[in-house]
């Protein structure tokens, strides 16, 4: 069964994150798959509105390691960054359902959505600094507008967790639910998006967005560039290391 499963219906287009044996962890082929979709989708009268969902028990882990070291994003055309600039250009509404962990880009594809629903045990952290990287998906610039700047710099600079509840306060998410209902009522809501004139969503978001558009794509490139010269750097490279060798990492030579 693919890892990345998709259905359209009633004019949603649902994207279920399919890899729970891999806690929904992302591949290069999975990043390769969401960019296609999303570009495809963008042009597909069938398609009104669009719902990201995984598991009731993990939305996603992140990047899967192994896969990352073996296929390091090394180009602009790498496919994870396809997704990124797919996703934050995607014109038509985005909903997502997120339950149990979101890490990394599981947390950082959020801020392009349009509607977010969390399940009370969704937990979000963005860890980049503490695997000797830094932030993605436009988030150095997202972040702060959202958080403002200190709760941001905390969420970046320690990378810890934070639970749905400081989610809904920062504005995250839009509505706590319980997990077994999550996913049902953002598929409620995506539907409820469907029947609206698709010319009114498109021009209601386009406005929405084009004050900062520039400068997200901007940023995904900077942070892209950075990323990938951070990848090739000690700290990076003790911090793959030690969680492929399940210890600590040592950063006191990076």
């Amino acid at each position: 069964m693919s890892d990345i499963l998709t259905l359209t219906a009633e004019g949603v287009l649902t994207i279920t994150i399919n890899r729970v044996a891999k806690k929904n962890s992302f591949t290069k082929a999975m990043y390769a798959s969401l960019a296609d979709t999303l570009e495809q989708a963008k042009d597909d009268s069938a398609v009104r509105t669009v719902l990201i969902q995984g598991d009731v028990a993990i939305f996603s882990a992140g990047n899967d390691i192994g896969d990352f070291l073996s296929n390091p994003p090394s180009t602009q055309d790498a496919p994870v960054f396809r997704f990124l600039r797919a996703i934050a250009t995607f014109p038509k509404p985005l909903v997502a359902a997120v339950c149990g962990p979101a890490v990394g880009i599981g947390t950082t594809l959020l801020f392009h959505c349009d509607l977010v629903y969390a399940g009370d045990n969704a937990a979000f952290s963005m860890p980049f600094v503490n695997l000797g990287l830094c932030p993605e998906a436009g988030s150095s610039l997202l972040v702060p507008q959202m958080m403002g700047y200190h709760r941001a710099a905390e969420a970046l600079l320690m990378g810890d967790p934070f639970m749905a509840e400081a989610a809904l306060e920062v504005g995250l998410v839009n509505r706590i639910l319980p997990p077994t209902q999550t996913n049902e009522i953002a598929q409620a809501q995506a539907r409820k998006l469907a029947t609206k004139p698709l010319a009114s969503l498109l021009e209601t978001k386009r406005l929405m967005k084009k004050g900062q558009m520039a400068q997200v794509l901007a940023a995904i490139e900077e942070e892209a560039a950075s990323f990938g010269r951070m990848l090739q750097e000690p700290a990076a490279k003790e911090a793959f290391t030690a969680f492929m060798e399940k210890r600590r990492p040592d950063f006191s030579k990076a």
